[in-house]
This record gives C-alpha cells, structure tokens and sequence, in this order.
C-alpha cells in the first residue's frame, strides 16, 4: 500500500487506509463485498488439513467480516485470533461471532504495536491481505511479524492473488504472487507443505484467480 499523504495534511498512511478500510465497511453489506466468501472452504480445508487441536491459537490477519470465523467456531475452535486495520469490520464481526471464542484487534500488519506484542500462534492465515502491500518495506515488515509471531512446528496458510489475477481490488493496485514468491519471502525455516490455484466468484460474479499456500515452520 503506498497511497501518500499530499503536502499539508497531517493524517499518516495507516490513518487513511483505515478511513479506507472503514468506509468499504459501512458503505456495503458484508454479503455484497468484492471478496465475500459465502463458505471459506479452501481455508478451511488447509486448516484442518494441519491437524491442530481445536484450542490451537489461529490468528486470522486482515480478518474483515469474513464467515471463516463463524466457520470455525462451529467447528470448536475455541482459541481465534482476529485482527484487522478497520475497526468498523471488527465490530460488524464482534457484533455477529460474540467474544467467547475470539479476540479482536485492530493493528496494522506493516506497523505492528499489538501483535507484535503478543504470545506466539500455532497458525497465521492470511486471505487477501499480503497483494496489497507494494512497497518493500511494506512487505519485510509483513514477513518480519509473520515470522517472530509463528511459532516453531506453526503453520502459516497465505491466500494471494496469483499470477493471473486482478490488478487492482476496493480500488486500490495490488501485487500478485505465485507459491516460489512466497516461498522465497518465508525462507528456509518454513517448508512448503501444499498449494493449488483457485478461482473464486465474487458477489458481482466475476472470477479472481487466487494462489492457496501452506507452510509449516520447521526451525
């Protein structure tokens, strides 16, 4: 993300991608947002694929109103972590999964002062959150977090745009990825377990061609 601020204006990037954030949030229903998934199946899938115990800590970057979070608790897992830049979206998610099972935080994933603070997770799961980061330092910082947050024998699911995908998403440029990307990004301490592409179709009904991804932290 690198929108800049125009000369006199004392907001900061974080404040207006939060104002951004938090306007696609109240202008729309979550069920008509551009990457609302009815049932987050591919995740899902990739979760329980890793075999971890239902108290496992999931933390859930870039969370939204997503429906994996109601997928999941009724699944019993009983330890989420939900973060996100727009605090509009986590009170539309508070407001509808409730307090019992998850943990709501606003930080920015670029410029952490709260995860950064907090114990170790058994699984980081990004969907659609890593191709809007543009800039370089952006994008270590992203990585930086993701790896002293995940802890040795973790998980690490990431959900991208590939390769063929859309250029731009809620108006703003993205940058896609394809598996070696990532990879190359985690290093050698995380091992690539599976991955596949997957075309989705939004609510408008056009298709975004995605890139599934998951590691294991093996040192």
């Amino acid at each position: 993300m690198n929108k800049k601020d125009t000369p006199g204006e004392c907001c900061t990037k974080d404040n207006h991608l939060s104002t951004h954030w938090d306007k696609a949030y109240t202008d729309k229903e979550t069920e008509k947002l551009g990457w609302y998934e009815k049932e987050a199946t591919p995740t899902i899938e990739l979760i329980e694929e890793t075999g971890l115990a239902k108290d496992a800590r999931i933390l859930n970057v870039g969370v939204g109103t997503t429906t994996l979070i109601d997928d999941l608790i009724s699944k019993g897992y009983s330890n989420l972590i939900a973060t996100d830049l727009s605090a509009k979206a986590l009170d539309i998610l508070k407001e509808r999964c409730g307090k019992e099972s998850v943990s709501y935080l606003q930080d920015d994933l670029t410029n952490s002062t709260v995860l950064n603070t907090i114990p170790q997770v058994d699984l980081w799961n990004d969907r659609a959150v890593l191709h809007f980061f543009l800039e370089e330092k952006d994008k270590q910082s992203y990585f930086d977090l993701l790896k002293k947050v995940v802890k040795v024998n973790g998980y690490v699911i990431i959900a991208t745009f590939n390769l063929e995908g859309a250029l731009k998403c809620c108006g703003l440029d993205l940058c896609r990825y394809d598996k070696d990307m990532i990879s190359e990004r985690l290093g050698d301490d995380f091992e690539l377990i599976k991955n596949f592409d997957h075309t989705f179709i939004n609510p408008g009904g056009a298709s975004r061609a995605y890139v599934y991804t998951l590691f294991k932290r093996i040192k």
